[in-house]
């Protein structure tokens, strides 16, 4: 907790997350899920993003191991995860069956005994990696390096001692009044492993002594390839594989137990004959524990430091900081997974930067333009939203649900300026608009929208200089709406845009730029392009269904207004007509009956219908509700009951259509007749109290 009065108040204890995570891993589902080993906590397997409105205790579990954990999900069946801890301590986790099998390598139970008493050493943080090529393939580093084909029923040593095995680090732990003997504090260790995505039994291998080992015939022969300019006894935090070429690798090496706080990277583009240092730009004291190559772009890389991340986009010829909202707090590990980064910190816990795309897009000429729309990467259509509740106050945050659009502006644009962002068919028919103009009704929000019934609002786009963003919700304008109709369940908000190609076109003062982009259906769901097509013209046909209602009940609302207002006036003013009068009433009654058939009038707060049965508005807006419960074909019975619906309603509008063509035509002439003035004259109060 903290306080900022001297302790006359204290902050929530829920004002950040504090988790301390040695490592990231990732698996392959969808949504995938983020894995790691907490400090003093236990492993944790979370979503990277959830269909409700945020990411909450409900969407994590422990997986086995302990705190100081790597995790290695098993790359065919997420439900299948390994872990481990101190010790040597390693498991087989099920999440089917929740069961958690210990496959240690060797379980020799090292509790009091220093590490040279042990067969095999083994880091607090030891490495687990699976074979990229061979899903039943997983690897495990002590000093050896360790291989399993059968889940771990059964080990076989690959290599030789990959470390300095240097006997002075090798002592007893603590003293000298009491031994500290673990199995934590256990040196010359294998720190990484790294096999090549690129070409099967090319394995990297790094210690926490400084030593990097390769082999290149999946572990019969092994080659020193440490870089000759290493510091000694450099920790080898972190070996990346290049996505982009079989003979390139990165290192990240850190100094800070030996009172060295610089950074250390090195790549080399020949399998490790030689290397070369590329940390410029990242300052002393930032000392490196991982790098990653993005597997978008060759070259670009990511470096994860004592104070932040850092990229390069040369090749690590040059590097700038990369922090962005993140805290400044030590990072221990980076994937690059579906053109998201995923970052592990010790002491924020998880974060991920959505969207690497328009990173990728830059150029030289994009650098020199004016202005410049970013291609939107494919956006997947799931829902979203919080439901009943709202937030927790210690939920994580979803990415945007929506197609997020990046667009730069050499300068910021005034009021005065143009500006638009149109979202549109394939065929280029506008869906949606929206600009940098407040709504003075409804300031924060832009105006009508571009097509459809015109009462959709929508965020106003930001329009300062540099990088701005924007999210589209991928929904087509909302129904016309009656203020402050009290509705049950009923919704006004326009269909999704089905699964396809779209187009979004950047327009700044006359200079249009526009680009594709696709809308991709959820991958596990089995749902057909016809199905969506059915379910969004229903929606479609639900959405002006109750345009056309609210507009019927506007319309009366409207002449009711009229007509009370010119009775009004006649009787302020001494213009006596009586016969006028009552026809004004009775008007206003026929049209006051016809009303309450389509909307309930008594309504004023979010219980009365419990009391006052919901009409014909809210009974249709609630289809809404039904057919987008999720995305699938629309039941038979929901077409039967907009039918029903739509059916009743068109019988008031014909007593309503009587109305206005007969009662409200004579009544119009009666007014006519009657010569009732234009302007007319009210006397003020002060005139009455003469």
């Amino acid at each position: 907790q903290v306080s900022f009065d001297a302790g006359a108040t204290w902050s929530t204890y829920h004002n950040q997350p504090t988790a301390q995570f040695y490592r990231a891993d990732v698996d392959n589902q969808f949504p995938y899920r983020v894995y790691g080993g907490q400090q003093d906590n236990s492993t944790v397997s979370i979503a990277s993003r959830t269909t409700s409105g945020g990411i909450t205790e409900r969407d994590y579990y422990p997986v086995g191991g302990g705190e100081s954990a790597h995790v290695a999900p098993h790359p065919e069946n997420p439900n299948i995860v390994y872990a481990g801890s101190y010790s040597g301590y390693l498991t087989r986790y099920n999440h089917l069956t929740g069961a958690r099998q210990n496959i240690t390598v060797y379980p020799d139970n090292p509790m009091g005994h220093g590490v040279k008493d042990m067969k095999y050493r083994f880091q607090w943080n030891f490495p687990i990696e699976f074979d990229p090529h061979d899903p039943n393939t997983l690897y495990v580093g002590s000093q050896h390096l360790h291989k399993t084909t059968d889940e771990g029923q059964s080990w076989e040593i690959i290599s030789p001692d990959l470390t300095t095995n240097t006997l002075s680090m090798q002592d007893e732990s603590g003293g000298p009044i009491t031994k500290d003997d673990t199995g934590v504090e256990y040196y010359c260790t294998i720190f990484v492993i790294t096999p090549s995505p690129h070409e099967k039994g090319v394995i990297w291998v790094g210690s926490d002594d400084g030593r990097v080992h390769l082999t290149r015939d999946g572990g019969k022969t092994w080659e020193d390839v440490t870089p000759n300019m290493m510091p000694e006894f450099g920790m080898v935090n972190t070996i990346d594989q290049s996505p982009h070429d079989p003979a390139t690798a990165y290192i990240a090496v850190t100094r800070y137990k030996l009172d060295d706080f610089k950074p250390y990277l090195y790549k080399t583009s020949n399998y490790g004959k030689t290397w070369k240092l590329i940390s410029k730009g990242i300052p002393d004291g930032a000392f490196t524990r991982v790098v990653r190559e993005d597997p978008g772009k060759k070259g670009y890389l990511y470096a994860g430091t004592e104070t932040g991340v850092y990229i390069s986009f040369d090749d690590g010829k040059n590097w700038q900081s990369f922090q962005l909202n993140l805290p400044i707090v030590p990072v221990t590990d980076l994937v690059v997974k579906e053109n998201d980064l995923v970052v592990a910190t010790q002491g924020r816990s998880f974060w991920i930067l959505d969207d690497l795309t328009p990173l990728h897009q830059l150029s030289d000429q994009i650098a020199k333009s004016k202005t410049h729309l970013y291609i939107p990467r494919n956006t997947y259509r799931m829902p979203g939203g919080y439901g009943w509740g709202g937030p927790s106050p210690t939920s994580g945050k979803n990415p945007p649900n929506g197609v997020m659009t990046f667009y730069y502006l050499d300068e910021k644009l005034d009021a005065e300026d143009e500006f638009t962002l149109e979202y549109m068919e394939s065929d280029g028919d506008v869906i949606k608009t929206y600009t940098n103009k407040k709504d003075k009704k409804n300031p924060g929000r832009r105006g009508p929208a571009s097509r459809g019934p015109g009462a959709s609002a929508g965020p106003v786009a930001e329009t300062k200089q540099g990088m701005n963003s924007f999210v589209w919700n991928m929904r087509y304008p909302d129904a016309k709406k009656v203020p402050n109709a009290v509705m049950w369940g009923g919704s006004h908000i326009g269909p999704k845009a089905v699964p396809g190609e779209y187009k979004v076109r950047l327009t700044v003062n006359g200079n249009a730029q526009t680009e594709s982009f696709f809308i991709i259906k959820d991958p596990r769901i089995k749902t057909t392009q016809a199905d969506f097509r059915a379910q969004f013209n229903l929606l479609m046909d639900i959405r002006d269904r109750t345009t056309e209602i609210n507009e019927k009940i506007l319309t009366m609302r409207s002449i009711k207004k009229q007509i009370n207002t010119l009775t009004s006036l006649m009787d302020k003013s001494g213009f006596k007509n009586v016969e006028l009068i009552r026809a004004g009433k009775a008007l206003t009654k026929k049209l006051s009956a016809i009303e309450e058939e389509l909307i309930q009038v008594k309504s004023k707060s979010g219980q009365d219908p419990l009391n006052y049965p919901i009409k014909l508005d809210n009974k249709i807006a609630a289809l809404v509700g039904v057919v987008s419960s999720v995305d699938a074909r629309p039941t038979a019975q929901s077409y039967s009951v907009l039918e029903e619906l739509v059916s009743q309603a068109q019988t008031h509008y014909k007593k309503m259509d009587k109305v206005l063509t007969e009662d409200l035509f004579q009544f119009n002439n009666m007014v006519s007749d009657a010569a009732v003035p234009a302007v007319m004259i009210i006397p003020s109060e002060m005139s009455k109290e003469k």
